[in-house]
């Protein structure tokens, strides 16, 4: 394999990963009004810590985890490129694609102290979690295999 083909993994992996982000966003939002529940601040939180950004305010707030959302889900995506990269594709793929994207939320978060670990969550939060990163993950990897599939 050369540069340029790591290269194009990692970009299609990018590109794949906005996909992901958008249909995660499009099963948590319908969650979200079949629950009536607010959104996660989580992840949002967790990048506030890592990056010192406290917004001002609840529009600010807003912006802020949206800002946080999309580029967390699509800088993701440059992963499921270098699992390609490294010969994984198809369920394969998408299964470790999960397991890291997932698991290292798992850690992370309640590292930063801005969410329970697993163990003390309720188990259907952390299903329908896992839910969503499902689908970030298998949407992620169709995008994929689509882009590789329509590489010039």
């Amino acid at each position: 394999m050369r540069l340029g083909d790591l290269a194009g993994a990692v970009g299609r992996g990018l590109f794949a990963g906005m996909v992901g982000t958008a249909a995660m966003t499009a099963s948590s939002t319908i969650e979200q009004k079949l629950r009536q529940r607010g959104a996660s601040s989580a992840p949002a939180d967790a990048a506030g810590k890592v990056l010192g950004v406290q917004p001002r305010d609840p529009d600010g707030q807003a912006r802020f985890s949206t800002v946080v959302h999309w580029a967390y889900g699509t800088s993701w995506g440059a992963v499921r490129g270098l699992l390609h990269f490294a010969g994984f594709d198809g369920a394969k793929a998408a299964a470790a694609h999960f397991a890291a994207v997932w698991g290292s939320a798992q850690i992370m978060l309640p590292a930063l102290e801005v969410a329970p670990p697993v163990w003390e969550s309720p188990p259907q939060e952390t299903a329908i979690d896992a839910f969503h990163h499902t689908v970030y993950a298998v949407a992620t990897s169709l995008a994929f295999t689509a882009l590789e599939e329509s590489a010039w």
